[in-house]
């Protein structure tokens, strides 16, 4: 490896050098601190010989930030733009700029992270339960969670929530032909592996309820119908199963909601209120459902609590739901939201109000209405007599030279596959009058839009008639000003990674440069249909192409695909591919799956997903994995061996020395080695899991690759294969060339396209020189903490040599033994400071996981040790007596401008040690705006919409 000092000095006007944050003096001094005499021989103690890869990694010169932008807008000058009337659940909309500015632009909101610390996420929270709110609202339903991944996933998770809750035995489920395709194929891919029947048909004539456990229905259907579900989801409902509709969001202004035709679940996409089409991604899903199914409702809940004044706050609710606690018992792997695009969308709607999105709803059902008369009048007679947005046509013989026609106007329409001839055209809020024209032209008519007369065609049965959005907050925000001061309000509450280091454990919150920001809202990548022809998306084609390569190098596989749109869903697709592996090798029997006791949640609830059967293999007191515990169970289980799935560096913070012979086990009773790969910020440039023994990993491109957490989502989260996986990979309906053993796991052929730009900038200007030392010094940073604290607070793990990886377990249980005071406590305390709290209490109860990352400049990372030095001053004070541990700063932390202005005061710490602790910034402190908050009260009195303030009041009471 090239010495950190002349790399350094080499690209001091280039990116690597703006990325990492500790110079080469930084280094040095960190290097003596802990005894590695240099960054090469630190590798070499941390990192096993036996796993290190050969040669660099060949990406050619790190380019300028000015040079990755060139190439990146010489990449998308290969895309086409053209207005794409496709629909299929995907429509162009119109993001007001005030919202792209201030929220999609913002690294107060995209750097945010997962609001688990309720205290310092109040604005992220509020503005999630403004989304809820609205989906609630819209859908006619009692509770929405806080967003999901897309639609069909959505789809496919309200399908395994009706298994689980319904009184049918029935192992069938009836999905609407109406339905989009994608989310159909998404449907069957999770159906598959868990043993239930898939039909699809038409309600009215091939839905048998007592032979299903649920169904769901498209409202308006893919086709553009729209159509009375009632009497179908009340047969269903009769037989004991669950019904749920697919709603357009747009469409339930004008039409009745999903709540008031009697479904039990709703589920659908955010993404027109204001979130581009991007080529498929990232979008918020939503989910929502009665009260009686809140408990079983997959993702995350936001919900109304109180502080320790009794003031209202917000936090997740519910939190024993999540795949963390649950693990193979979890009602789902989901770990990712979308909470950046469920922000976007609810400051949409805050923005325009229930009026607002009203009259953009109509405006598009008129246009369309006039379309479709229009149609007629040149011999078109559209297929729908009632719909809202959408309308099918039979164009026979013609449809190729009507589909041109509009292609050489810019326009894309839908092509139905099969020989009926059938044009899909959905109009969308940014359809003009000059679009419907264009459309006429296209099939050979010559009416102006004017000359056009049409009545709604909305059924008279369904119009809406209950309320929606009601509460003050979609009331209030009408001007620019008013919406710009409500989104700065919020975002001052929250404390995200432009304020300070977030040093979670396993979590990689690294920086999200500006650079790589700059070009997902380019129209060229946002404005994208996912679904146009392919000549028209020749610059996501190669930059797709190029950012697999670079992942096959970086990890060793042999194919990548980008299509999960998580980390859970990588992990899913990762286990389906070995799964059908198995399968295509007549050893479907397969399906005992070894996980180590300290492995991250999703794993054994990802297992579950695919119909594999949990067997946890036990750590030794060093954090690794119990190779002669592994070998006794691989081999108990040769027969019915599927895989291991197994967290490198470990999840401890460690480099397994034995991680070949680990691999080696596992092959030989035949099973597959799927190695997490979350913490793939250890080992790029430095070990590539490919060429160690493992056949898949998911890449957490939110993490490694610098695409920012926004929140708690987007996130990517493609999956690396060896060779004899590929075949595998997941397919798509839309995209046969991808494959198709295995269906799709996600709605989009490329999952969340348009944020890909941001990982493929970060290599293009790191290039492998940079990249390889960015891994070394995330390694040097968390060893530099460790060093540090070590003597305050115990490491609890390490490797070999001594070192940790690029993250340490601090062991506070002996604190707590002599003091009361609990991690908790610690992590609260961390705010008066100003940092975010390191993970807490995973992979082992009573601890704090810190990851540094190669972002965080030595600065940064003394304020950060000195603030622990100083917590541990005061749990000293605490075992010495001099404040009980009930009545010490740290239990009442994080302190509030309430605690200052409390005229009655009578703690036995003063008001500055309480808000000021030793070392805290004075002038620029960030001030939390609620006190400690109360969990179990939220869980409780479980409030997860807007109620009026004086609800909130009274609760308190």
């Amino acid at each position: 490896m090239t010495d950190p000092e002349i790399l350094l000095s080499r690209t001091e006007s280039g990116f690597a050098r703006r990325h990492i944050g500790p110079s080469a003096a930084d280094i040095a001094s960190m290097l003596q601190t802990v005894g590695g005499g240099s960054l090469d021989g630190l590798i070499g103690e941390t990192v096993p010989r036996s796993i290190r890869q050969d040669k660099p990694l060949d990406f050619g010169r790190g380019l300028t930030e000015r040079e990755a932008l060139a190439e990146l807008g010489r990449v998308a000058a290969q895309n086409e733009v053209f207005t794409s009337l496709i629909g299929q659940g995907y429509y162009d909309t119109v993001l007001p700029a005030v919202i792209q500015r201030n929220i999609l632009e913002n690294p107060a909101w995209y750097t945010a992270y997962t609001p688990y610390q309720p205290e310092i996420s109040q604005g992220r929270l509020e503005a999630l339960v403004n989304f809820q709110t609205m989906i609630a609202d819209l859908t006619g339903l009692d509770v929405a969670n806080a967003s999901l991944l897309d639609e069909a996933t959505a789809a496919a998770e309200a399908m395994t929530m009706a298994k689980r809750v319904a009184k049918s035995k029935a192992n069938a489920f009836f999905v609407d032909a109406g339905c989009h395709p994608q989310t159909i194929a998404v449907i069957r891919t999770r159906a598959a592996p868990l043993g239930f029947e898939v039909i699809v048909g038409d309600p009215e004539k091939d839905l048998h309820p007592a032979a299903v456990f649920g169904a769901i229905f498209q409202y308006p259907g893919t086709d553009g119908h729209v159509r009375d579900f009632r009497a179908s989801i009340a047969a269903v409902k009769g037989a004991g199963g669950l019904a749920v509709v697919a709603a357009d969001l747009l469409a339930l202004t004008v039409l009745a909601s999903p709540g008031d035709l009697g479904a039990d679940l709703a589920v659908g996409t955010s993404q027109r209120f204001g979130v581009p089409m991007g080529f498929g991604g990232p979008h918020a899903a939503y989910m929502a459902t009665r009260d009686a199914y809140k408990r079983s409702l997959p993702g995350r809940l936001v919900g109304v609590s109180v502080d320790a004044r009794g003031a209202p706050a917000y936090r997740l609710a519910l939190q024993t739901r999540e795949q963390h606690i649950r693990r193979e018992k979890a009602t789902s792997n989901i770990c990712t939201a979308q909470v950046l695009l469920a922000v976007i969308a609810s400051m949409y709607a805050v923005y325009h109000g229930p009026e607002g999105l009203k009259a953009i709803a109509e405006s598009v059902h008129a246009k369309t209405a006039r379309l479709a008369a229009g149609l007629s009048q040149i011999g078109h007679a559209v297929e729908q007599g009632a719909f809202f947005d959408t309308v099918t046509v039979r164009a026979g013989s013609r449809r190729d030279e009507i589909i041109a026609r509009a292609r050489d106007a810019r326009i894309n329409l839908r092509v139905y596959p099969g020989d009926a001839g059938l044009i899909g055209i959905s109009l969308d809020e940014t359809s003009t009058e000059a679009t419907v024209e264009a459309v006429w032209a296209a099939f050979g008519g010559s009416m102006r839009y004017g000359s056009v007369l049409a009545e709604a065609k909305l059924p008279r049965a369904l119009l809406r008639q209950s309320p929606y959005l009601t509460h003050p907050v979609f009331h209030r925000y009408r001007s620019e000003t008013e919406l710009l001061r409500y989104m700065r309000k919020l975002s001052d509450r929250d404390l995200a990674l432009d304020r300070a280091m977030i040093p979670l454990g396993s979590c990689t919150m690294k920086l999200n440069a500006t650079a790589e920001m700059i070009p997902i809202t380019w129209p060229a990548f946002s404005s994208l249909h996912p679904f146009v022809p392919a000549e028209q998306a020749k610059g996501y084609a190669a930059m797709i192409a190029d950012l697999e390569a670079k992942l096959v190098e970086v990890t060793g596989y042999d194919a990548v695909s980008l299509q999960p749109n998580s980390g859970a869903q990588g992990e899913y697709a990762g286990l389906l591919a070995i799964r059908a592996y198995h399968l295509s090798r007549g050893e479907g029997h397969r399906r005992v799956c070894l996980i180590p006791s300290s492995a991250h949640g999703t794993n054994p609830a990802s297992a579950q997903m695919v119909g594999m059967e949990v067997v946890v293999v036990a750590c030794d007191a060093a954090g690794n994995v119990d190779l002669g515990d592994l070998t006794a169970k691989a081999e108990a289980h040769r027969d019915d061996l599927a895989a291991i799935m197994i967290t490198y560096p470990s999840t401890h913070g460690v480099f397994e020395e034995h991680i070949r012979d680990i691999c080696d086990v596992v092959h030989a009773n035949g099973g597959q080695v799927y190695l997490d790969g979350a913490n793939l910020n250890a080992q790029v440039g430095l070990s590539q899991p490919g060429k160690y023994g493992a056949d898949v990993s998911h890449l957490n491109l939110h993490k490694t690759f610098c695409i920012p957490h926004g929140g708690g989502g987007p996130g990517v989260g493609p999956i690396g294969v060896k060779a004899h996986l590929a075949p595998f990979l997941p397919g798509h309906p839309e995209r046969p060339d991808l494959g198709g053993v295995v269906g799709p796991v996600s709605a989009a052929p490329f999952g969340s396209a348009s944020i890909l730009p941001i990982s493929w900038a970060y290599m293009l200007m790191m290039g492998g020189e940079g990249l390889e030392l960015a891994t070394s010094v995330a390694i040097l940073n968390a060893n530099y903490i460790a060093a540090r604290l070590n003597e305050h607070y115990p490491v609890l793990y390490s490797g070999t040599n001594g070192r940790v990886a690029h993250e340490c377990i601090l062991d506070l249980r002996p604190l707590k033994e002599t003091s009361g005071v609990t991690v908790d406590d610690v992590a609260k305390r961390l705010i008066d400071f100003g940092f975010h709290a390191p993970t807490m209490s995973f992979p082992v109860p009573g601890t704090l996981m810190i990851e540094p990352t190669e972002s965080e400049s030595k600065h940064e990372l003394d304020r950060f040790i000195e603030a622990m030095i100083a917590i541990r001053g005061e749990i000293r004070a605490v075992e010495e007596g001099r404040w009980p541990v009930a009545e010490s700063p740290l239990r009442h932390a994080p302190h509030t401008v309430h605690d200052l202005a409390d005229d009655n005061w009578n703690r036995p710490y003063s008001r500055a040690e309480g808000a000021f602790p030793q070392g805290a910034q004075r002038q620029d402190k960030y001030w939390s705006p609620v006190n400690r908050v109360d969990n179990a009260y939220g869980d409780r009195n479980l409030v997860c919409s807007c109620p009026p303030i004086e609800d909130y009041l009274q609760a308190a009471e």
